[in-house]
């Protein structure tokens, strides 16, 4: 310890200058309390502060009674601050409107609004009520919500899916170690939506499913003599409308080439309709000028929208223009006609018969320019041509489904296929490719989940479609890709629009 004399010596020099700064404030005219909080912020005065810590005083300024912005300022700043015990003390608010709190009604007997009314007892309605309202209203009139409408909700989507992408790619990583712009084979990543129709469910098998060639809407169509259109966003798929045909069981229904017309063949006769969606009205076609068939029941339309190519009996095919709706051209192939299908500059048709033999026609001429005989059919049930020109595909009754090349096909007089796939043990009765031609689905009628995904150019199954043991498919009735291979739908025997996303494709 320090003696006192040490300590006493050390503080005369502070005790020297207080009295030298005193005198000088004294002189100049100071008040003697002013001079001493100066000396207290000026040189410490180590004692008194310590003195005034021990007693929790909170400020070293003596309060002034008549300095009310003091007292604002203070009152501000203790807001939010800990109270004597640690408690933190409740902020209040700055100003409080009386009017926030009220639920102001809205009269709906206003000529404006009465369109908006779905009952004559909603009399009033809540502000945030009817803005829903309006919002429903405005997404009946577009047809779904328009796509700068639901960026966020996109962004939301993409979100989750992403969440369920990363737990997969925990479970599994052998098929997500390298990334690629193209489809990787083994496994595709594949999510199960919600069913397509699922608002309005077939009561009767569907027998075709196609999605719009622009907008973000599939179309169904089956025995229950109904066509119907459902928006696709992969969560509600909210249903836009229901065509129905009096006693017409519709065999095939397929989109015109501009998207603004669908056509449906029956089971029994040459009567087709024709419904206009721009006009909203259902054009029955009772007959056509040159076309003598007892019978129409499937037909391709034309990538330039010109022309439809029904097939009639005894191996004919009957080129009718969607213009005039007349037969300018009749081509015949040996034995029935199977499948047909357009190349995709609408210059050339494939063609099968159900003996085996596919045959190739020039559209301008209406000639047959070559046919080969499908390698190992002996009976063929469906033909698809791929929407790029690279790859033709050919179904039998066998399940085996032969991949060609077109320009072999055009070129070589005997063309071998360039893959047999043989994972159907039942006939081959629906075959689609997807728009990159990196998947060609195949899938038949005769047995349940008999469906798979080719993948091209590898010419390997996909190996997780379907899921192993778990019956969610059945019998498969028709399927399709959507415009940018987003999703795929396939319908079955049970009236369901099946939709599964694609997640490898970022577009519709």
């Amino acid at each position: 310890m320090e003696s006192p004399a040490r300590v006493g010596s050390r503080k005369r020099p502070l005790e020297e200058r207080q009295m030298k700064h005193r005198q000088k404030c004294a002189a100049l005219g100071q008040e003697e309390a002013e001079v001493r909080r100066l000396e207290e912020l000026l040189f410490g005065a180590e004692e008194q502060l310590s003195g005034r810590l021990e007693q929790g005083s909170s400020s070293f300024l003596e309060h002034d009674d008549d300095d009310a912005d003091a007292d604002e300022v203070r009152s501000v700043c203790s807001e939010g601050s800990e109270g004597p015990r640690g408690r933190r003390r409740a902020r209040t608010a700055v100003w409080e409107d009386e009017d926030d709190e009220q639920d102001e009604e809205v009269d709906m007997t206003h000529r404006s609004r009465r369109e908006l009314k779905k009952s004559d007892a909603e009399t009033k309605m809540s502000k945030q009520r009817l803005q829903q309202r309006l919002k429903e209203q405005f997404q009946k009139a577009m047809g779904g919500t328009p796509s700068w409408a639901e960026e966020e909700h996109r962004t939301s989507r993409r979100t989750d899916e992403d969440d369920d992408e990363d737990e997969d790619l925990l479970r599994r990583t052998a098929n997500f170690i390298s990334s690629s712009d193209s489809l990787p084979r083994g496994v595709i990543r594949i999510k199960k939506c919600l069913n397509a129709n699922s608002e309005c469910v077939s009561e009767a098998q569907l027998t075709a499913v196609q999605f719009h060639p622009s907008a973000q809407i599939v179309m169904t169509a089956g025995l229950d003599h109904c066509v119907s259109l459902f928006q696709v966003d992969g969560k509600s798929n909210p249903k836009i409308q229901t065509v129905h045909l009096e006693k017409f069981p519709v065999r095939r229904a397929a989109f015109s080439a501009d998207g603004e017309q669908i056509v449906a063949t029956g089971m029994r006769n040459k009567l087709f309709y024709i419904y206009d969606m721009m006009e909203g009205r259902v054009i029955p076609v009772t007959s056509v000028r040159g076309l003598r068939e007892q019978r129409v029941s499937d037909f391709q339309v034309s990538p330039d929208g010109k022309f439809l190519l029904l097939s009639g009996s005894s191996g004919y095919l009957h080129l009718m223009t969607t213009k005039t709706r007349e037969v300018v051209r009749s081509m015949k192939l040996n034995g029935r006609v199977c499948s047909t299908g357009f190349t995709a500059d609408g210059n050339t048709i494939f063609s099968s018969s159900e003996d085996g033999e596919v045959f190739i026609w020039d559209v301008p001429s209406s000639r047959c320019v070559k046919k080969f005989t499908d390698e190992g059919c002996v009976r063929a049930t469906s033909l698809c041509v791929s929407r790029d020109g690279r790859y033709l595909a050919c179904g039998s009754q066998s399940g085996v489904v032969n991949i060609y090349s077109q320009s072999d096909c055009l070129q070589l007089s005997e063309p071998k296929p360039l893959k047999a796939v043989m994972n159907l043990l039942t006939p081959a009765t629906s075959l689609s490719f997807n728009s990159t031609s990196e998947i060609l689905a195949i899938g038949s009628r005769a047995d349940d989940e008999a469906c798979r995904l080719v993948h091209l150019p590898s010419f390997t199954v996909f190996s997780n479609f379907p899921q192993f043991r778990k019956k969610t498919i059945f019998r498969t009735q028709s399927l399709d890709f959507s415009p940018r291979s987003g999703f795929l739908s396939v319908a079955n025997n049970k009236g369901a629009a099946l939709l599964f996303r694609l997640l490898h494709y970022s577009d519709f």
